[in-house]
């Protein structure tokens, strides 16, 4: 097993059969690595108790925060989350995924720990904030790329969902062990323990990240689903390069569909506490639930992808949502704990299926040799995607409930379902 600063597995150079053993050590690395980077999911956690006056002044911070200071660290983490996926797929193609996952250990490590030891707002904005939004931009940048350098392309959808999988899924694992921590140690040392864990972990898992040598080529696919492929010509045989990339409409249209999936599901991320909680005391156990069907719809949706096509599986997934955020306000309303349960688990499948599917877009569309720089950029649209939970809290400010904001995601992907209708893959002049 090659292990190592080094880009690539040494020994794998040729055409294979059947996926090798080292393409599900870099699976596998990677989707741990996401494990780590996710507990941004778990902030609702953390936020309870830095907005608690008590808890906070008696171990040693100077008071708590606001619901606007406690809530800006997360926003901070996820611009520059999306910013940094950019320059973080470029240091991916031109380095390696190991050098990116070497920066995001240090800088996740470094960022947790000032954020557990400096007790104050500005501790908990440049280390969580800032610290994290850096690894978290650089080091997702790393486990798709390099997994996607060991499928055959009826691989693709599954196995990047796999990957990713482990970002959804750590809410799961997180949010009820920061709540231990914090009850039964510190707040302080919520942060401080989870950040030399995954300095630890990224760094030696990063280790494991590489790429096959030029020469490799993956698994052919079965005969009956390449004929398929390319009889709608779903799949690319050429390497985009940004450059020509950005210059198809349908790179546009891969950030819109992006965003639009986004914003339902952060939608139901960011508020599903708030409205639930009449009916469920228990914020938590929505919150792990719902990490568990976040990673559970990248892999699904992946899988499915797979087998009817990125855009139907697509379709698919944006009209159960739409159907779930129209019914949503007369659940509420009724205070139909299991319906409402079931539609916030079902927006968690839907939004995890997204981050499944537009990886595999793009590689579809334009390419495995770039896609580290190709998916920094249509990852764009994720961050965008974030502007729906602050439209709907200020419905709910306005209004005093978020049926129209439920109504407006609805009417959003609806739009979306129309994008992912006729957007197919581009073709070069000559190809």
């Amino acid at each position: 097993m090659t292990i190592g600063i080094g880009k690539y597995a040494i020994g794998y150079n040729q055409p294979v059969d059947k996926l090798p053993g080292r393409a599900w050590v870099t699976v596998l690395a990677g989707t741990t690595i996401n494990l780590c980077l996710g507990c941004l999911y778990a902030w609702s956690v953390w936020l309870k108790y830095l907005t608690d006056e008590a808890y906070m002044v008696a171990h040693g911070w100077p008071g708590a925060l606001t619901a606007e200071q406690a809530s800006n660290p997360k926003s901070m983490c996820i611009l520059i989350f999306a910013l940094l996926m950019i320059p973080g797929g470029k240091i991916q193609d031109k380095y390696g995924p190991t050098a990116s996952a070497t920066i995001g250990a240090i800088a996740m490590g470094i960022g947790m720990i000032i954020a557990g030891t400096a007790k104050s707002y500005a501790g908990i904005l440049w280390g969580f904030g800032v610290g994290g939004g850096i690894a978290m931009g650089v080091a997702y940048a790393a486990p798709v790329p390099a997994t996607g350098k060991w499928l055959g392309p009826h691989q693709r959808g599954f196995f990047l969902g796999l990957t990713v999988a482990g970002y959804g899924g750590a809410a799961f694992y997180v949010a009820p062990l920061v709540k231990w921590m914090i009850i039964n140690q510190s707040l302080s040392a919520s942060f401080t323990v989870l950040g030399v864990a995954y300095l630890i972990v990224i760094f030696f898992c990063g280790l494991l990240l590489k790429w096959p040598e030029p020469g490799y080529e993956g698994p052919k696919p079965p005969e009956a689903w390449t004929a398929a492929q390319q009889a709608k010509g779903t799949s690319t045989t050429v390497d985009w390069v940004a450059g020509d990339m950005v210059k198809t409409w349908q790179f546009y249209a891969l950030i819109l569909l992006f965003c639009l999936n986004t914003q339902a599901g952060l939608l139901i991320i960011g508020h599903a506490a708030k409205f639930i909680k009449p009916m469920l005391a228990s914020g938590f156990i929505l919150v792990s639930a719902g990490g568990a069907l976040n990673a559970l719809g990248r892999v699904g949706t992946g899988k499915y992808s797979d087998i009817i096509g990125r855009d139907k599986a697509y379709m698919v997934n944006a009209a159960a949502a739409a159907v779930c955020m129209f019914a949503l306000p007369t659940v509420i309303n009724a205070k139909n704990l299991f319906l409402a349960f079931l539609f916030c688990m079902i927006a968690y499948w839907v939004y995890g299926g997204g981050l499944a599917l537009m990886p595999s877009y793009t590689l579809d569309f334009y390419g495995p040799k770039n896609l580290g720089f190709n998916y920094g950029l249509v990852f764009i649209g994720w961050g965008l995607g974030a502007f729906m939970p602050k439209l709907g809290g200020y419905i709910r400010d306005v209004t005093g409930h978020y049926d129209n904001a439920f109504y407006v995601a609805g009417g959003l992907l609806i739009l979306a379902i129309l994008i992912a209708l006729v957007t197919k893959r581009p073709h070069k002049a000559g190809v």
